[in-house]
């Protein structure tokens, strides 16, 4: 039986439009000139939808300690290795989480928007970043130190289970990615990122907008640059995707859909 379409749409409270820019400005970024830095206040840290469950006596350690950071669009916010030990929730922006190699090669992992928590892991374990995150947008996102949260995550069984919770959800998302990665072809991977990254658009179908550039389409699937602009060429002639000045336009989503489930449905190729 087919999967709801909703499989592929984003949480509608995280369906922001998108704003990126050329991956290897990205690369360049700084990573100093904070634009801001100061006192996280307990009224603003109970409107952190992770904190909002919680009074004030739980957060009063937490307001502390907590700092606002500031960065511009295209500043690197933290880079894979670094040994910083802070948990970071994002108020306002949009960030991009990507790996890399050192041949070049790049995968964006995830974008992060307001609401959303990076830096729980190494909080957790005491290891090195496991990835590189830089600021699409000018953004905001409240810092504290791991010793803190932990401190408060472990506190109650609430707020340990709060955060289980949080951690289940990223888990969850990851071992989707990868069953992608591993069993579908890259046609169907692309459909399945464009199902993702479209909202509803007035009168039928979708609409992913703005248009992500095609290498960062390659990069989200593990594929190159030509493939998906072949791909996309294909689509287009097809009628599944309609090229606009606004983005692209699915009109007939429950197609890419079919596309999908088609995928993992096929059988396996030998070696």
């Amino acid at each position: 039986m087919r999967q709801p379409l909703s499989r592929f749409l984003p949480n509608p409270a995280r369906a922001a439009p998108r704003r990126a820019g050329p991956a290897a400005r990205l690369r360049r970024a700084p990573t100093a000139s904070l634009w801001l830095d100061e006192p996280c206040l307990m009224d603003e840290l109970s409107r952190l939808p992770f904190f909002r469950p919680f009074g004030q006596a739980a957060l009063e350690p937490l307001a502390a300690v907590a700092r606002w950071r500031g960065y511009s669009a295209g500043q690197a916010v933290l880079e894979a290795g670094d040994p910083t030990r802070e948990v970071s929730l994002i108020a306002e922006g949009e960030l991009r989480v990507v790996m890399r190699s050192a041949g070049g090669h790049e995968m964006i992992l995830a974008e992060l928007r307001a609401g959303s928590m990076f830096g729980e892991i190494a909080a957790i374990d005491g290891g090195q970043r496991s990835a590189s995150i830089v600021a699409l947008t000018r953004a905001r996102v409240c810092s504290i130190a791991a010793g803190p949260f932990m401190a408060f995550a472990l506190s109650t069984p609430e707020a340990s289970h709060h955060l289980m919770r949080s951690l289940t959800a990223l888990v969850r998302e990851k071992d989707m990615r990868l069953m992608e990665l591993a069993v579908l072809p890259v046609r169907a991977r692309l459909a399945a990122l464009l199902l993702r990254l479209s909202r509803p658009r007035g009168g039928s179908g979708h609409i992913v907008s703005p248009p992500p550039p095609h290498h960062e389409l390659a990069s989200r699937i593990g594929t190159r640059r030509e493939v998906v602009s072949r791909t996309l060429g294909a689509m287009q002639r097809e009628g599944l995707i309609e090229l606009t000045r606004g983005g692209f336009v699915l009109p007939r989503p429950e197609a890419l859909e079919a596309e999908v489930e088609a995928g993992y449905g096929a059988t396996p190729q030998k070696a």
